[in-house]
């Protein structure tokens, strides 16, 4: 018998495009494979990438104070918010209009600019490693670094970029109205590009220089929604060990005892299949009946059939 999924879906950055036109060509296609999944009457919960279109907006700003005096840097968090809104502007306008075209006319879509609260005590915020923004000169990234305070590391001959702190996330502060919006039966775009990171002073939300992987955030997120599955979509089919090596394997089905066995040796690339394996295997373990599955976009609807993709379960 056919059981109604509610399920969270982390999209990957291929799935978005690199620049403006690109993006706006890419939701369609994405929008495509997941108006699949609601058509097949699963309840989607979308999170979404924003690797370039975060480093855009942060290399815009940062052009702006330089050439106007009277204009401050602007904080990466509110950058974080500004790829929020413009990304699921474009992700819900193609949703409405491919579920349109399927023949529904209600197309309750919607895109909450989303907060998730990190621990300031986190050790990321001691060794900050995830490059933003595009290569600069080493003239450039002294200016930042006197300017801003930003950290800037050389990246193998090609520059400078600055580099932050991704700290894992603690709480979405918007849980209660994603949760309001999902039980009502809408199609939610929420915590986009892993949340507008913050910290908790007091009773204030302070913007916190960082960036938070968007699948912890998805596992987080699936969690507290009581979904039934998380779909971590990346640009592979199945997930392989012994990659790129004479005995590769390609896996359909990891038991949470065998991931956790794959990380400790080292199976996958850190910032690459490592955080998805651990996503998925930090909500495969949060609960009975709970799966995660890591395969491409355009193969989730088979993936949800059982004909492709990496399941991860208890």
């Amino acid at each position: 018998m056919f059981k109604r999924k509610r399920i969270v879906i982390a999209l990957g950055g291929n799935a978005l495009g690199d620049t403006l036109p690109e993006q706006m060509i890419a939701v369609k296609s994405t929008a495509q494979a997941l108006c699949d999944l609601i058509e097949e009457g699963h309840q989607v919960v979308v999170v979404h990438g924003n690797g370039p279109q975060v480093g855009m907006i942060n290399n815009a700003m940062s052009a702006l104070s330089r050439e106007d005096a009277n204009q401050p840097n602007t904080p990466l968090s509110v950058c974080v918010a500004m790829s929020q809104a413009y990304i699921g502007y474009d992700l819900q306008n193609a949703l409405r209009e491919e579920l349109r075209k399927r023949g529904f006319m209600r197309t309750p879509v919607v895109t909450v600019v989303t907060q998730v609260r990190v621990d300031e005590n986190d050790p990321a915020f001691k060794n900050p490693s995830k490059p933003i923004g595009r290569f600069l000169t080493k003239e450039d990234a002294q200016f930042q670094t006197k300017a801003y305070g930003h950290i800037m590391k050389e990246d193998a001959g090609r520059g400078y970029r600055r580099v932050v702190a991704s700290p894992k996330p603690v709480e979405i502060v918007e849980m209660d109205a994603i949760n309001s919006l999902v039980d009502a039966g809408k199609i939610v775009i929420t915590c986009g590009g892993g949340g507008i990171p913050v910290v908790l002073k007091e009773d204030h939300l302070k913007g916190a220089s960082a960036v938070i992987d968007k699948d912890f955030a998805s596992a987080l997120l699936a969690r507290e929604l009581g979904a039934d599955m998380l779909i971590i979509l990346t640009a592979v089919e199945k997930v392989a060990v012994n990659f790129g090596k004479e005995n590769e394997e390609w896996i359909s089905d990891m038991s949470v005892a065998d991931a956790k066995r794959y990380i400790a040796e080292g199976q996958f690339a850190p910032g690459s299949m490592l955080p998805k394996v651990q996503a998925a295997v930090e909500f495969a373990e949060s609960g009975t009946d709970r799966t995660a599955m890591i395969t491409l976009l355009s193969k989730a609807k088979d993936g949800l059939k059982g004909e492709t993709g990496t399941v991860i379960h208890l």
